[in-house]
């Protein structure tokens, strides 16, 4: 890996971040808060929250096993793709290499910060080669992404070929792993430390059930994250989403249930589609959410909708042409879909 100086934009290593005097004073006690121009009345909702959410990251810390000085936590995942592009991207200048397909926000980002965007096909499995991957870099590539569990696909990409990708590349690379709680394969945030270039990001919206907070994590080195914390707007989590995210940290044993339940009811759904006759083919999950391959993608889609039932209509995307998207449900919605499409 280059130094970060390096692979940092100049205007961003040079930046002198904007200080509130809650961060000034972290650490020691303070009982008259007069020095942000608050209303003193209707607490606790007139004070700015934490900056830094200190109490939420102590708890996430110990969960996911990661030092609370290497997370950093956004205004859902959306904020952690953002910033990438906003600390180590020139726009006009930079690229980034990305698989294809894959969720759509890094492309959309990259456009918005004028960013090139050189995204490299999966092969006929959904797999990516490293070096397919790197092939695809030069000397202005400042990150590779990489989804796993990958969103459309839901399977979880080669850990071995991910590897091979972070050591072979000089720049940053950031695997996605939003659905990782549903997959088998171990969380590339335990190798940290042994890869300075590696940012993992990961969110409280999928198996944590709580989308509508929109708290979104990064795992990465103190230096990186300390670099996204200088970027980021000073209040970026409000008060509102630091409390839920405790309250729902509380108990991890029932977020375990609840993937249980989904994985239990993935095999179900998939076993049911691989039976109707307008489905030609379902692809392996490891995520809570499969792909299936139909007769007519956008027909069936729209038939779904004139029945209040929504799924998604992937066919326009690169390799999964007549593919829908399927989210697993409750029992009873899933049951609903499936009794559609027999009607169908």
């Amino acid at each position: 890996m280059i130094t970060l100086e390096k692979l940092c934009r100049k205007n961003i290593w040079d930046l002198a971040p904007y200080s509130s005097a809650r961060n000034e004073y972290a650490g020691r006690e303070a009982r008259v808060f007069l020095d942000a121009n608050e209303n003193p009345y209707n607490q606790p909702y007139n004070r700015y929250p934490d900056p830094l959410q200190l109490e939420v990251k102590a708890v996430i810390s110990k969960i996911k096993g990661v030092p609370e000085d290497c997370i950093f936590l956004g205004n859902g995942s959306d904020e952690a793709i953002d910033l990438p592009y906003r600390c180590f991207c020139n726009p006009g200048k930079d690229n980034v290499v990305a698989i294809e397909p894959t969720y759509g926000m890094y492309k959309v980002c990259a456009d918005i910060n004028d960013v090139e965007y050189r995204p490299v096909l999966l092969d006929e499995t959904y797999q990516i080669t490293a070096d397919k991957l790197l092939a695809a870099t030069d000397a202005n590539t400042k990150i590779i992404w990489i989804c796993s569990p990958n969103n459309p696909t839901g399977n979880s990409l080669h850990r071995e070929e991910i590897i091979k990708v972070i050591e072979g590349f000089q720049g940053l690379v950031i695997v996605d792993e939003a659905y990782s709680d549903f997959s088998s394969q171990k969380s590339l945030r335990h190798e940290l430390a042994k890869h300075p270039n590696l940012i993992v990001l990961n969110t409280m919206s999928k198996a944590w059930g709580c989308a509508a907070i929109r708290l979104g994590m990064a795992f990465a080195s103190k230096e990186i994250i300390s670099i996204f914390n200088k970027v980021k707007y000073p209040y970026n989590v409000n008060l509102l989403t630091q409390q839920q995210a405790l309250e729902a940290l509380k108990d991890p044993f029932e977020v375990d249930k609840w993937v249980k339940l989904l994985l239990e009811e993935r095999r179900c759904m998939m076993d049911a589609f691989a039976l109707l006759p307008i489905c030609l083919k379902v692809y392996p999950s490891d995520a809570n959410f499969f792909l299936a391959k139909m007769t007519d993608a956008p027909k069936i889609y729209n038939y779904l909708v004139d029945r209040g039932i929504i799924v998604r209509n992937r066919h326009r995307v690169q390799l999964c042409e007549n593919c829908l998207r399927i989210t697993i449900g409750t029992k009873s919605e899933n049951s609903e879909l499936i009794a559609a499409l027999r009607q169908y």
